[in-house]
């Protein structure tokens, strides 16, 4: 954690820390600010523009995000009862944010904190069987749009256009598979372990445990798949050759992480800045108001990242 002076115009601070910040979040995979006192979404944007090369919009979002000027977002609305566990932001699109911005206005009564865990670390102490497995066939994710649970068709596209929604899967490495009742299904395999495009470091890289149906509450998941199906989930994730990821495994993947994870509460107006490469983050239950903004910045395409589904779109 570092610590300003205050006050600080929170824009120049940034600016001329810029170089310095970005070294910190190299060596150790995220820095935590205390002092800079934003106030509100407008200083917190420029912060972010500053400390970036370039905010980047973010792409096939799981769930809503409310949208601030720019590139800058909400947290992402899933239930404050419910956690979000360790995860690595887009980790399934084909070009990924290597760094994500974090800054609180307003945080929880209770709970909320933004968790950190070392992807290189989390590998290391899972099982060299499953790694292996999964470094072999990487990760399969599922998606049934609907209208009622995550994000829709237009939000997760940018668009309600057939026509674009199947040029943008094409060109993304996506099988998608529209329903007789006009809902879509798509089939995405990605790389769960990358190596740090700086460091060369093994990173266990992916959203296996967050997005799979293991991860839910229990009565969530029994709601989901009474009114929806085993193949109709908003999302879920399997091994890479198909085969269902059992309940066993996400609860080991998560217990590593929980193991791994360092937490700050957080204070109003703290800056945060995450490798995303390097560094999954998760998100507490919390009670009250919680205002953090997100934004993603520099994207990249990581060379031994490449999607081994062969596309057919049906």
């Amino acid at each position: 954690m570092l610590r300003t002076e205050s006050p600080v115009h929170a824009p120049s601070w940034a600016a001329e820390h810029r170089d310095a910040l970005r070294a910190v979040v190299a060596e150790h995979g995220c820095v935590l600010i205390r002092g800079l006192e934003l106030p509100d979404v407008a200083e917190t944007s420029a912060v972010f523009e500053r400390l970036s090369n370039q905010l980047v919009r973010e792409r096939e979002p799981f769930a809503p995000r409310r949208t601030y000027a720019g590139s800058v977002y909400s947290s992402t609305q899933w239930p404050p009862n419910q956690p979000m566990c360790m995860h690595h932001e887009q980790s399934y699109t084909l070009e990924v944010p290597s760094l994500m911005l974090f800054a609180c206005l307003t945080p929880a009564d209770e709970g909320g904190a933004t968790g950190v865990a070392d992807a290189a670390t989390v590998i290391e102490q899972l099982p060299t069987e499953l790694t292996d497995r999964f470094q072999r066939e990487g990760w399969l994710l599922t998606r049934s749009y609907n209208n009622e649970i995550g994000s829709s068709v237009s939000e997760a596209f940018g668009t309600d256009d057939r026509g674009a929604i199947e040029s943008y899967c094409r060109a993304n490495a996506i099988e998608f598979d529209w329903q007789p009742d006009g809902t879509l299904r798509t089939r995405q395999r990605r790389s769960a372990v990358v190596r740090h495009p700086l460091t060369g470091r093994r990173c266990w890289f992916n959203q296996i445990a967050f997005l799979n149906q293991w991860t839910l509450a229990p009565e969530v998941r029994e709601y989901l798949l009474e009114v929806y199906g085993p193949d109709g989930l908003p999302f879920d994730t399997r091994f890479g050759d198909g085969d269902p990821i059992g309940e066993d495994v996400v609860q080991l993947l998560n217990k590593v992480y929980e193991a791994n994870t360092a937490r700050e509460p957080w204070q109003a107006g703290d800056l945060m800045l995450v490798d995303n490469i390097r560094t999954a983050h998760s998100r507490e239950p919390f009670e009250g108001s919680r205002e953090v903004l997100v934004a993603m910045a520099d994207s990249v395409r990581l060379p031994d990242r490449t999607p081994t589904a062969e596309v057919t779109a049906r």
